[in-house]
This record gives C-alpha cells, structure tokens and sequence, in this order.
C-alpha cells in the first residue's frame, strides 16, 4: 500500500475528479462516486478483492441506517407538496406576522417548508404565492426571491429530514436528535442573515413581480386547505419524537430504565419517527384522494428517494476506501495541529459546494471524507454535521440547479442574481458557521 502522503495526493485527485465530473461534465454523481471510489481504492494498493469488499460494505451499511429514513421523509415532502399544506403553512404564518412584513413570512415559510421538503421544490410550490405578495406590497422581486430562497436553503442544508443532513449524520455515526436540535438553532441566524441581505441589498435591484394570479386566486384554487395543526404535525410529530428520544438517552436518565424509556426509544428511533410523520401526513388527504394518494403520491415520493439514495450509498463506499487507506494515521496531527475545529467541515464543504454546485454531493462528500478522522479531530459529530451544511450553502451560483430556480422563477436577471442572491448565500452560510462555532464552546 502506498504511503500517506501519496494517499492523500490521491484523494486531492479523486475530489478533483468529483468535482469536475459532476459539475461541469454533470455526470450522475452516483456514477462518480463508485467509480472514483474503485480507482481509488486501486490506485493505493488495495487487493481488487479487498476494493470490491469494501464497497458493497459501505454501500450497504449506509442504506441499512438510513435508507428508510430518506424514503419517508420524501414520501412526507410530497404528500405535503400535493395537498396544499406548504400553502396552509405560509398563510398561517402570514397571518401571524402581517402582509406588511412579506419578506420575513416568506422566510419564515421557507424555513419550515424546507425541513421535509427540497428548496427547488419548495421555491416552486411557494414562488406564485411568493409574486403575488411581491405586487399587492408593491415590493421588489428581488427582495421577496432572495427572502423566500434563503430562508428554504437554511434548513435545506442543515436539518433533517433533508436527505444531505441525514446522511452525514449516517456517515459520522452523530445523533439525529442533536443534530436536528443544533441545525434548527444554526438556521434561524442563517435565515434571518439571508433575510437582511433581502432587505438591505437585493431592495437595490427593482424587479417588477410577472404575476399571472392575485393571493387570493391562489388560495381559491387549492380550494378548502387543510388546517393549519394538520399541515405541521407531520413535521413537527417526527421531530419531537426524535428530540424525546435523544432526551431519554442522556446519561441521567430523565426517563429512567424502564418500559416508557423503551417506549420513547422505538418511536423516537429515526425510522419509526419519520414512519408515524408519513401516517400524520395522509391525514392532509382529502376524501376521496386517499386512493391517489397511496397509489400516486406514495410512489412518486418513493421515486424521488431513488436518486438520493443510490448516491448517498455510493458515497458510503467512497467513505469506505477512505477509512482503508492510510490517510487516517497520516492527517491525525497534521489536522489536529491546525486547531480549525468546527471550520474545517465548514470550509471542505464550502469548497466543494462553490466548486461543482451540488449541496447534496458537497455534504455526503465531506462527511465521507471526515469520518475516519472524527476520534482524532475531537469534534462533536452532530455539531459536524450543521458546519458541513452551513458550508454547503457557500455558495450557489451558476453549477447550482438552485441557483436557476431561485433566478428563473422570479424572473431576475443572472447578473443581478449573482450580486443579490449569491452574496446572501455567501452571508448566511459564513453566519451559520459562526453560529455552529459558538455553540461548540458549550457543547
């Protein structure tokens, strides 16, 4: 086996080769992964047998923790997406804060709607109601497109049930009630930055809203939407569970020994959790759709989940030829010398993201690369995985598929996109990572 400096050259290569084949040849990143997963563990000396191996076992062991887990929280987005609760959501938020305030309730709406549902898909979902707003306030579109995106990208990237954050809590072995708890909190500073940069720079660039229907033909057209307690118990049900499950498992015992901490434990587990959110969510259908639901809805989310999930498992096997290679005994003091903490995710993910777009690839990436270092490094695992999310949004410009959403359906001009939206995503990751960096002095 070679030595780890050359090892480490490798990887260099193999990430190069990561970034420049699924950025700008946009080759599928499952392709990538397991390819330059084989010729890496080839090119340091690995037995061919020895390579096979590892990969079907990191394949495998990824998918076996947190497979089901990506599967119902995209079933869960989609049933969400389907019945109007996105919609039910941002109106109660509205209502909460007033039309005078548009930006801050498309932030907050984003923020919410983007824990079980994609930002692409949530910018959609939300982006006529988001152009209504923009006219009947006479605000910028600019300011209502960056308000409403950086508030989706927030949690996007930081809170599961979002399928990067899961499966870097998978990769670095992190509890996912910590790091739901922790991302939550890096996400509202992370928001509200993004927030302020609408109001403060994208206001600069006056962009009339092309709206083809009033707020209220929108709300008309979904017809009666679910009620506001449905639309967010399928996300917040999860969510509690998860956190209670953390709770019980603290060293004092909150819950004590016996069948109720058993109890918290299995429908706190991440699977059963996100099972019993998928269950809250069919409450959303309405008579009569429950047949489409399970048989179109259902489906269409289990497709969704394919993708992320054959590229999640295949970073597991990159992950795996990491772990076997000597890079681990070389960069325990070279890393640990450095004293980056909780920056150096920050800045491998911010690195990766900037350089081939993908935010899903830059967090599975990272974490792959990271977890056989974890012991070494000294870091918290949940607290991690916020700071590889916080650098996955540095920064979305044009290799980013968001990058187009975010520009093409509010209709603002790639130029001015760069210099409003790009920025916001530089400010609110940079302030995530802070965020992360000073719950770590406590934690």
């Amino acid at each position: 086996m070679v030595s780890g400096t050359v090892a480490l050259l490798m990887l260099v290569v193999a990430v190069v080769a990561i970034v420049f084949l699924t950025g700008k040849y946009k080759v599928n990143a499952f392709l990538v992964l397991i390819g330059v997963a084989f010729a890496f563990g080839l090119a340091i000396g690995l037995p061919a047998l020895d390579v096979v191996g590892k990969i079907k076992a990191g394949f495998g062991g990824t998918l076996t923790n947190i497979g089901i887990v990506i599967v119902a929280g995209t079933i869960m987005g989609t049933i969400l997406e389907k019945t109007g609760a996105a919609l039910s959501m941002t109106q109660a938020i509205l209502k909460l804060v007033g039309k005078n305030r548009a930006p801050l309730a498309m932030n907050a709406a984003g923020y919410v709607v983007s824990i079980p549902v994609f930002c692409d898909s949530g910018y959609v979902i939300l982006n006529p109601l988001n152009k209504a707003l923009a006219k009947e306030t006479g605000t910028s579109m600019a300011v209502m497109a960056v308000a409403l995106a950086t508030g989706l990208y927030a949690t996007h990237t930081m809170v599961p049930p979002t399928p990067g954050p899961i499966a870097a809590a998978g990769a670095l072995s992190a509890d996912l009630g910590r790091v739901i708890l922790f991302g939550l909190i890096a996400a509202v500073p992370a928001s509200l930055a993004g927030l302020f940069w609408a109001t403060k720079v994208a206001k600069k660039y006056p962009i009339e809203p092309d709206v083809e229907e009033s707020y209220s033909d929108i709300v008309k057209k979904y017809g009666k939407l679910p009620s506001t307690f449905l639309s967010f118990l399928p996300i917040v049900l999860p969510i509690v569970l998860i956190l209670l499950k953390s709770l019980a498992e603290f060293p004092s015992k909150p819950f004590g020994e016996g069948d109720f901490q058993k109890f918290i434990r299995f429908v706190g587990d991440p699977v059963t959790a996100l099972i019993l959110g998928v269950f809250a969510s069919l409450l959303l259908v309405k008579k009569g759709e429950l047949g489409k639901a399970v048989d179109g809805w259902l489906g269409q989310g289990i497709k969704d989940s394919a993708i992320i999930l054959v590229i999640t498992a295949a970073g597991g096997s990159f992950g795996a030829m990491i772990a076997a290679s000597p890079i681990v005994g070389f960069l325990k003091g070279s890393l640990t010398s450095l004293s980056l903490g909780v920056f150096l995710p920050f800045i491998i993910a911010a690195a990766l993201k900037t350089a081939q777009g993908s935010s899903t690839v830059a967090i599975i990436t990272t974490s792959t690369i990271l977890a056989p270092m974890m012991a070494s490094l000294g870091l918290d695992p949940a607290l991690t995985v916020v700071a590889i999310g916080a650098g996955a949004m540095v920064v979305s410009h044009a290799n980013d598929s968001y990058f187009w959403v975010v520009s093409q359906f509010s209709g603002m001009p790639v130029n001015t996109a760069y210099k409003a939206y790009s920025s916001a995503t530089a400010v609110e990751g940079i302030v995530a990572a802070l965020v992360v960096a000073v719950m770590s002095l406590f934690v």
